[in-house]
């Protein structure tokens, strides 16, 4: 009789028990129970269970949560950041004029948008100064002045035009000291206007000419100075950054050099 009591009662006490720990310890639910992801602050976004910081109660599945500190215990899990995926580059597009100093275009495309605070998408286009010298098979009649620069790193990504076999063309390098430029060009933040931000007053720079802006039976680039090359040297000459029309200034021609030497920052070319 004795043992029976003791079966009911241990029975009876092991079910209060059960009921209890039912009681007391609360669900885990969270972002994965509720199949909540949400982006930006959203506070409708709310489920209830653990947090991540290991108390229980209210807890949310937007992106906000975590900046406030009140994320569900799976949210990492449930809601994954994801990046911003992006296609290649595209080969640069073409001078968009002819015969005029103008601007070319590259672009790329988004293939994965960033989700739950992931890192966003930047710049998809890009644009670049630019210059056609050829319109319809044939020389641009009007010559590009004043003399247009660019940094010395589009020589080698500009299309060269073909030059005849029987014409000798050989580049050569102008030395010139800023004496001014305009604010425009500190004010240059694009990739490929940067450059634009090294130009100070007084520095020396040297500026290559090449072809195609050195064209076959011609000696010198439009704007370089040498045509007259006494008088070149005690002359203002105006300059112009293709790809920014608001950086430009006036400098004075120092001398022309069979080959650059100026460092990289301070070597341009003409366009």
């Amino acid at each position: 009789m004795h043992q029976f009591s003791y079966t009911v009662t241990g029975r009876w006490l092991y079910s209060c028990v059960v009921l209890l720990v039912l009681l007391v310890v609360p669900n885990e639910a969270g972002c994965q129970d509720t199949g909540f992801c949400c982006t930006g602050h959203d506070r409708s976004c709310v489920s209830k269970g653990w947090r991540a910081d290991r108390s229980y109660g209210t807890c949310y599945c937007d992106q906000a949560c975590t900046s406030t500190l009140d994320c569900c215990h799976d949210y990492e899990f449930a809601c994954p950041a994801v990046s911003c995926v992006l296609s290649e580059w595209t080969a640069w597009s073409g001078c968009g004029e002819p015969c005029r100093a103008t601007v070319r275009i590259r672009s790329r495309e988004v293939l994965q948008e960033p989700r739950n605070g992931g890192k966003p998408c930047p710049h998809v286009e890009e644009h670049a100064g630019c210059a056609e010298y050829r319109e319809h098979h044939r020389q641009c009649g009007k010559s590009l002045v004043p003399a247009l620069i660019t940094t010395g790193g589009y020589g080698n990504a500009r299309k060269k035009r073909d030059i005849p076999d029987n014409d000798d063309v050989e580049g050569y390098c102008v030395q010139f000291q800023l004496t001014s430029l305009t604010p425009g060009c500190q004010r240059s933040v694009g990739p490929h206007t940067r450059w634009m931000q090294y130009l100070r007053e007084g520095h020396q720079v040297c500026v290559e000419c090449q072809p195609p802006a050195l064209a076959a039976g011609q000696t010198h680039c439009s704007g370089d100075g040498d045509k007259d090359e006494e008088e070149s040297g005690r002359q203002s000459l105006q300059w112009q950054a293709v790809g920014n029309p608001r950086c430009r200034g006036v400098w004075r021609r120092v001398g022309r050099l069979d080959s650059c030497s100026c460092p990289t920052v301070h070597s341009f070319l003409f366009i």
